[in-house]
């Protein structure tokens, strides 16, 4: 009897597996279905994954844990900018302690080589790091300097990117929580959890913001000349057609 019971609620056991597993599977192939038809709508091209994007920089998320991808990857236009959207996924830990993380990583390509200025929220994270000695840029702004931690490179370039026009802009409440960080020749942002389609839009405007407010003058210093009706103003213009994401 005992042993019946135990091959049942092996047979048991091995259903629910089977079951969960596809379910998992159908559930993923909903969603990749879902961000083809929303990258076909918005002119923006899908892929399931992409291997290079992981070292697209070396600042946080990344470098974290190991089985690092990005997944979910979105690219495309936005304000006339080549824009990028994917799912990092690391793990951490081993065996039963083993954890899986997500962030949402949004980008916009930028048209030169810029110093790295990072501007992430205060919080626990923030004030511990500052602890430890990690850098605290101050600004004019006390407002800013209570709800941003910035990080530069060269402070130079970057107390002329954070200009008070665009404190200004970072203090409003749709900007308020963002971290996001010039790397390059690129402009990111992150926030935990996997791809959100609804915030991809409000947070490209952001960076678009961030990107349009730089002076004319920090461009010049690295190679490039931009037009200058364009530059200087966090909200100088308005966005394109092809910056309405849907």
């Amino acid at each position: 009897m005992g042993d019946g019971l135990f091959g049942v609620l092996v047979v048991l056991g091995l259903v629910v597996t089977l079951g969960l597993f596809v379910a998992g599977y159908w559930v993923q192939k909903k969603r990749h279905e879902r961000f083809r038809a929303w990258a076909l709508r918005n002119g923006w091209t899908y892929a399931q994954s992409e291997r290079a994007l992981v070292d697209i920089s070396r600042g946080q998320p990344f470098g974290q844990g190991s089985s690092r991808r990005a997944i979910e990857v979105l690219r495309g236009t936005y304000d006339s900018r080549s824009a990028l959207s994917f799912t990092y996924q690391w793990t951490t830990g081993s065996g039963k302690n083993r954890t899986t993380h997500h962030a949402h990583v949004v980008g916009l390509a930028l048209p030169t080589f810029l110093p790295t200025v990072e501007v992430t929220p205060e919080g626990i994270g923030a004030r511990l790091a500052k602890l430890v000695g990690a850098q605290d840029v101050q600004f004019e702004s006390e407002a800013f300097n209570r709800a941003y931690r910035v990080a530069a490179r060269d402070q130079r370039t970057g107390h002329a990117i954070l200009h008070p026009r665009l404190m200004e802009r970072l203090l409003r409440p749709d900007a308020l929580g963002n971290a996001w960080r010039i790397d390059g020749t690129w402009i990111l942002s992150w926030e935990s959890g996997t791809t959100d389609l609804d915030r991809l839009g409000p947070r490209l405007g952001l960076l678009s913001a961030v990107v349009r407010s730089v002076p004319r003058h920090v461009w010049q210093d690295h190679g490039y000349d931009p037009t200058p009706t364009t530059i200087g103003q966090p909200d100088a213009a308005p966005a394109p057609p092809d910056a309405t994401i849907s």
